[in-house]
């Protein structure tokens, strides 16, 4: 099962799911609030999230554990699953989570204006891949722009609170699967604290940094990410 970043979809895992599928099973979910998934009432962040996904994994595979890899916000909320739902999970893979207490404070993100022309809300979107998510321009398409203005706009939860908390790491001691942790060497959440990561996260089984990638590391380095994955699963 794969889960998806915030502001994002399934298509956050656009790069792998075919490659990923030669060897196994792949589901990857539009989360409730994301995509084409609609936002149930009350829920506001990944905390409140936690019981809808544990429900969508409880009846999809009829409470069998399923290997899970988050990615970011999707990670951070399926660590926090894994701590209240040990038994749906036999593998988590924590990919660039936040959570940690260990993000920057800041990131030189850019906001829409209703006033703004296509053209211009198409900028922002390209400064803010480039200041957050990839690490190489070239990356950064006019294909990858509307990838992220669909998902941008289909996010149903905005003003989540809780990624810049310690959230995740209070509750890994909980986790009763192996645990690992998959990295982009140049990940803008993460600039001089990645090496801190392993000693926030301590119960880690593994811990791999993929160079030349950033946050958004299985999309921009796919084949390094894959081998990385194979090495957990």
């Amino acid at each position: 099962m794969l889960l998806h970043g915030g502001s994002g979809s399934w298509t956050h895992w656009v790069n792998n799911v075919l490659d990923l599928s030669q060897d196994r099973e792949v589901w990857a979910l539009d989360m409730p609030g994301f995509g084409d998934s609609a936002l149930p009432s009350q829920v506001k962040d990944a905390d409140d999230l936690v019981p809808y996904v544990a429900h969508i994994l409880s009846e999809t595979f009829q409470q069998i554990a399923v290997d899970i890899v988050g990615f970011s916000f999707g990670g951070m909320t399926a660590g926090l699953m894994a701590a209240h739902y040990p038994h749906l999970a036999s593998t988590l893979v924590l990919v660039g989570v936040p959570g940690l207490g260990l993000m920057v404070e800041n990131l030189p993100m850019r906001g829409m204006l209703d006033s703004m022309t296509d053209a211009q809300r198409r900028a922002v979107h390209r400064h803010n891949l480039n200041a957050m998510m990839l690490a190489n321009t070239e990356c950064v398409t006019e294909d990858i722009i509307d990838l992220q203005m669909i998902n941008v706009d289909r996010d149903r939860m905005r003003r989540r609170r809780i990624a810049r908390t310690d959230v995740l790491a209070k509750v890994q001691t909980q986790w009763q699967c192996p645990v690992h942790g998959i990295w982009g060497a140049q990940d803008a959440l993460y600039v001089n604290t990645l090496s801190r990561v392993p000693e926030v996260l301590h119960t880690l089984a593994t811990f791999q940094v993929i160079p030349n990638a950033g946050h958004w590391v299985q999309f921009e380095n796919p084949s390094a990410f894959r081998t990385a994955l194979q090495k957990t699963l």
